[in-house]
């Protein structure tokens, strides 16, 4: 959504700058693609503290991003309802860092363990438009882009702290010597949180270092690591929340001989996610006239405890991911912000070791089961951008290839269970739980754009998605509830999904006005849907046909020298087509109507003040059944910003101003049995927050 000032740089950004982007070519090639597109900056940002990956995303038209667990944990995201039913999300969306997948080989990824204030911007990708990254989902993708020493050299330290425990601190700094950049940052964050068992803490280091070898080759390495780790409180009844949203989740209530209140125990079992990644990788790229190659390398560690209530257990996951991705571009025309043809060719692969555990009262206790799991996934995109007068015509055609291996590596006859509430012990029979599955698709495009006058398109699309399923889907504990462990697993037959999309949309400014529109209608086939039972475990099955419409609307207007006002809205009407089970009920967890307006007054060129409310009016079912709903709220943010001079400045924010009681987000179910289901996630209360930023 463009909200800011446009800024355009000469193609190549700054003189020689090794292997990298700048914030104003990215606008600019992104404000030409033919669909939904997106830049967020740190100015963007500004004044907010506590700032989690869903606070920076909501901002942009077409992407729903909501807290899930609270503190630094992976928000409910989804864009165009790719991911909404992930609970949390784990897929969906092509999540890169540098133009490298933090997803793993099998598409399923870790969104905690990003941090935007770390970014110097990104780039945001709606649906088919990803595709040219090496996208193989139906949502679309997100690159963060670090900062380099060619771009924000000098130093920084940024520390900020208010409600809930919640400490950060941040430093940075970069430098430029000839040809050779360098640029360093580390932050660290901790949250007691806003409920019991709540508590997060998040350590990132990352690096960067450019060079120019000459004229024509640049070069690029990256290191990264992130220590993530976050408690989960667990979802509450409406009744219960509504009485102390607070509180951690209790379990089944026993009144008069019945439980009421189902739901998993987090008092008990204290469920948490313990998670560390470290990353390496590079780019080069090498220019001869009008041809343009990129070369990039990456491999990731990751080593993922998750530790679920009894139902599900411990899943421990550890293993690495490799990622070469190539790309080649023509540019005959050098200011032109697309090239005329342009091919990219991404393959991950990667294995891991998985290990389920029972979870007595939060203890560790016997393995049952345990697989070794190996993926694949290629994607090879190619397109052109034929200008023909004031119309862009830009057909494309996508390839992609994925497999997922599973050996069961267990080996016992009987695997063992465990009753939490009476320590009692026992086995059940084991049957092997191996599969190997393969998917592969064509996705061919079509698009249209049309430049009515400078920054000012329309466009029109119909483009084709595939997304393959993740062994989150693949390979589910079964049998559990909210007291005693599961009793074997779950290994469907998955098919991935496919959608046909037509779009069209058009983005511009005038005078005082900044908009970006898009409308677009999804014709899905074998949709993951992604459901939770009473004791919290998770099973995905195919819908046949399914139904995606929504507008995505962002704008601004500057009343005054002095005042600003912007908006945000997103409107989404997702159904099942003639289903079976649940005919053309709304799909869980979508809300239809999602609203973001603010409007800042700028007292003077050193002090802004900004009042901001988010509105979801109506109730969201909770339920593919739609029987169980998650009433409509509306929250007020007030935030100032002072800049003292070039090297200090200091921001205050008060959150949930009027400390309005409501539910985030919502577990997702395929038929709510009872009205008494523990599926609500509260949503944080009044908080306040400050800190200062210092630039030498």
């Amino acid at each position: 959504m463009t909200l800011d000032e446009l800024v355009v740089e000469a193609a190549g950004g700054q003189p020689g700058a090794p292997a990298t982007t700048t914030e104003g070519e990215a606008r600019r090639r992104l404000a030409a693609t033919p669909g939904g597109t997106a830049v967020v900056d740190q100015r963007q940002l500004e004044a907010r503290s506590d700032v989690s990956i869903a606070d920076s995303l909501n901002i942009v038209p077409g992407v729903i991003a909501n807290s899930f667990l609270g503190g630094n944990d992976q928000p409910k995201i989804h864009i165009r309802g790719s991911g909404q039913q992930t609970n949390p999300t784990e897929r969906g969306l092509l999540i890169l860092q540098d133009g490298l997948p933090l997803n793993r080989a099998d598409g399923s990824y870790i969104v905690g363990l990003i941090d935007p204030r770390m970014a110097d911007f990104f780039e945001v990708y709606r649906g088919y438009t990803a595709n040219r990254l090496g996208a193989t989902v139906l949502g679309g993708a997100i690159n963060f882009v670090s900062p380099t020493g060619s771009g924000s050299p000098g130093a920084q330290v940024s520390v900020e702290g208010g409600s809930y425990g919640y400490v950060r601190t941040q430093v940075q700094g970069g430098d430029r010597k000839g040809d050779y950049d360098a640029f360093v940052q580390y932050s660290y964050d901790q949250r007691d949180g806003y409920r019991t068992w709540n508590g997060s803490d998040r350590t990132i280091f990352s690096a960067n270092a450019g060079a120019r070898i000459n004229d024509n080759i640049s070069t690029r390495v990256f290191v990264g690591y992130t220590d993530l780790g976050f408690e989960i409180a667990g979802p509450l009844s409406w009744n219960r929340m509504k009485a102390d949203p607070t509180q951690a989740a209790p379990g089944p209530i026993t009144v008069n001989g019945v439980p009421t209140e189902p739901g998993p125990n987090a008092l008990r079992d204290k469920p948490l996610r313990d998670t560390q990644q470290a990353r390496v990788g590079s780019r080069t790229t090498a220019t001869y006239g009008e041809h343009v190659f990129d070369l990039a390398l990456g491999y990731t560690y990751t080593d993922d405890t998750f530790r679920f209530p009894v139902g599900t257990g411990y899943r421990i996951t550890d293993g690495g991911d490799f990622t070469t991705s190539a790309r080649y571009a023509y540019r005959p025309d050098k200011t032109a912000a697309l090239p005329l043809f342009e091919t990219t060719a991404m393959y991950v692969v990667g294995s891991a070791d998985r290990t389920w555990a029972n979870n007595y009262r939060s203890i560790r206790t016997t393995a049952f089961g345990s697989n070794e799991l190996e993926a694949q996934t290629l994607s090879v995109w190619s397109g052109f951008n034929v200008p023909v007068g004031a119309f862009t015509i830009s057909p494309a055609l996508s390839y992609m290839m994925a497999t997922r291996d599973n050996t069961d590596t267990f080996g016992a006859a009987r695997r063992p269970t465990i009753n939490a509430v009476s320590g009692a012990t026992g086995t059940v029979a084991a049957t092997n739980t191996s599969f190997s599955r393969s998917y592969d698709a064509f996705n061919p495009s079509l698009a249209f754009l049309y430049n009515l006058a400078p920054n000012n398109v329309v466009f029109a699309a119909v483009s084709r998605t595939y997304e393959a399923p993740t062994f989150d889907d693949l390979l589910e504990a079964t049998g559990g509830t909210p007291n005693t462990s599961p009793t074997g697993f779950a290994t469907p037959n998955l098919k991935g999904q496919s959608s046909i999309t037509a779009e069209t949309g058009t983005r511009g400014t005038w005078d005082r006005f900044a908009w970006d529109v898009v409308t677009y209608y999804s014709w899905i086939e074998d949709e993951l849907i992604r459901t939770t039972n009473i004791s919290g475990a998770l099973s995905t099955v195919n819908a046949d046909k399914t139904r995606h419409f929504g507008v995505e609307l962002g704008g601004s207007v500057r009343l005054t020298d002095a005042l600003t006002a912007r908006v945000t809205y997103t409107f989404q009407d997702f159904r099942f087509w003639n289903d079976p089970l649940y005919g053309d009920n709304r799909i869980a967890g979508a809300p239809r109507h999602v609203f973001l307006g603010a409007l800042r007054y700028t007292i003077n060129p050193q002090l802004w003040v900004e009042g901001e409310v988010q509105w979801v009016p109506d109730d969201v079912p909770v339920d593919n059944a739609n029987t169980l709903f998650s009433e409509a709220f509306a929250t007020v943010n007030m935030r100032a910003h002072y800049k003292y001079d070039a090297r200090w400045s200091g921001y205050a924010e008060v959150r949930n101003l009027f400390d309005a009681n409501y539910a985030a987000s919502t577990l997702t179910i395929g038929r709510a049995t009872r009205a008494d289901q523990a599926a609500f996630l509260p949503g944080d209360g009044r908080a306040v927050y400050g800190g200062i930023k210092a630039r030498f």
